[in-house]
């Protein structure tokens, strides 16, 4: 109605004008209060649905994005569609203070807005023709409360902290923690799925941030990294269902929703195979380096056993030296040029955010930048799968150079005869040049090793 009246008051008898004008303060005053009820104290005063913001009930963590809407088709015509953006915005912010933050301040800052532009934070301060004070108290109301709830966020709250956590414990920076925890969870892990207890697990995360510099963290971040098992089938491994999750409570779990929390997930899931992968290929070289090779007895063996032994062992060698130089360089490529190059862009904007928009805008855009440049998005399944077939190969190496080097080690134990035991002792060498034959040919390996995106020129 008021909207239609404005129309009306743009008239060129003076008469007419005067009196649409003197019409449009007595219809506008309910309209004018609300909204100053609105971004001074974030009450919705609504009593006939006449506002053209409009209240949901929800829960908590959902309040900032689903909680108070703008309804456009009972927005008069002389409050622009900008100008209504921010109104409902200052009053979200308030209303998120009061309920997920606990926090009284913002009434210090609405105060201190009005006083600022020369009204009063009363009843019946604007009305209408006063299109430009209440702009300007708008701004400075919403200017002044989104500063607060920053400074909550990040002081208070330690959003940025808690980010950074979730990228050395979640996002595996944190070096020294991984080694241990891959280290005491990893026999575990082997088991079938069915029969890992997560309170064991449990145990053994806490262990490893005890034997970590992770020990020296902040015990509030500590205590919010979770052991959780995910969904599994008969056939699946620990290795399979194992992950971390960091608990965000009120206010953080606006920012960190169950979908945010997901996206976390799958990036864990897709670093913490590609750690195993490293680690794997860590005890193949414990396997076969040096000292262990020359202790063997096939290498003071005769010509003949001796020249099968060595000669399989530098084809696995070769190997393992093309598996670890690819590993190596795509695990610089993700910790590098992907997590660490994403977390400078989002610690600028993280710091430059203005209101909770810019800051969930901020943290959504790192989290779509890590996604898409860990080959996870939806354009890059491709490569992902063969990336993941080349992983299982790695772990299928492992599986064959422990088997062999068991066998070995077994027979030396027996200190059986040469002649009696001289054709039980190359069948390990049979095995694994089984694998070398039947398993992983090199150049899948050499196609990749240089850049793992080769295969994706459209990768920005």
């Amino acid at each position: 109605m008021a909207g239609a009246i404005h129309g009306h008051a743009q008239h060129g008898d003076p008469t007419f004008q005067d009196f649409m004008g003197r019409l449009l303060r007595r219809v506008c005053s309910p309209l004018f209060e609300m909204v100053r009820s609105w971004v001074l104290e974030g009450e919705l005063e609504d009593v006939f649905a006449e506002f053209f913001i409009v209240g949901q009930p929800v829960k908590a963590e959902s309040l900032w994005r689903e909680g108070y809407l703008l309804q456009s088709d009972m927005l008069p015509a002389f409050i622009s569609p900008v100008l209504a953006q921010r109104i409902l915005r200052t009053g979200k912010s308030i209303n998120f203070l009061k309920v997920c933050c606990d926090d009284n301040g913002w009434a210090d800052a609405a105060t201190e807005a009005a006083a600022y532009v020369g009204t009063t934070t009363s009843r019946g301060g604007l009305g209408y023709g006063q299109i430009d004070a209440l702009e300007a108290l708008v701004v400075e109301a919403a200017k002044r409360i989104d500063r607060h709830l920053m400074d909550v966020i990040h002081k208070r709250y330690r959003f940025k902290d808690h980010c950074l956590a979730i990228k050395r414990y979640l996002l595996l920076g944190q070096g020294d923690f991984v080694q241990y925890l891959m280290d005491v969870v990893g026999p575990e892990l082997s088991e079938p799925a069915n029969r890992i207890s997560s309170f064991h697990l449990a145990g053994l995360l806490e262990t490893a941030i005890r034997a970590s510099n992770a020990q020296y963290d902040d015990r509030d971040i500590l205590d919010r990294i979770k052991v959780k098992m995910m969904d599994h089938g008969d056939g699946d491994r620990g290795w399979d269902v194992f992950s971390l999750e960091y608990d965000a409570r009120v206010p953080l779990d606006t920012l960190f929703t169950a979908s945010v929390m997901k996206r976390y997930l799958k990036i864990f899931n897709f670093l913490w195979r590609l750690k195993r992968v490293d680690h794997s290929l860590t005890g193949v070289w414990k396997t076969m380096k040096p000292n262990c090779i020359v202790s063997s007895p096939f290498y003071k063996e005769g010509t003949n056993i001796r020249s099968q032994f060595v000669s399989v062992l530098r084809k696995c060698q070769v190997l393992f030296n093309e598996m670890n130089h690819f590993v190596t360089n795509f695990q610089y490529y993700i910790m590098f040029e992907v997590l660490e190059v994403s977390w400078a862009c989002f610690s600028e904007e993280m710091d430059s955010a203005k209101d909770l928009d810019d800051l969930l805008m901020a943290h959504d855009k790192y989290l779509t930048s890590i996604v898409e440049k860990s080959l996870l998005g939806e354009r890059s399944q491709g490569i992902l799968r063969n990336l993941f077939a080349l992983f299982d190969i790695i772990l299928q190496f492992r599986s064959h150079a422990d088997r062999w080097f068991e066998r070995i080690y077994e027979l030396q134990l027996r200190g059986k005869g040469k002649s009696k035991s001289k054709s039980k002792e190359t069948a390990p060498l049979i095995d694994i040049w089984s694998f070398q034959r039947h398993g992983p040919p090199l150049s899948l390996v050499l196609d990749l090793q240089w850049n793992p995106l080769s295969a994706y020129p459209c990768m920005p």
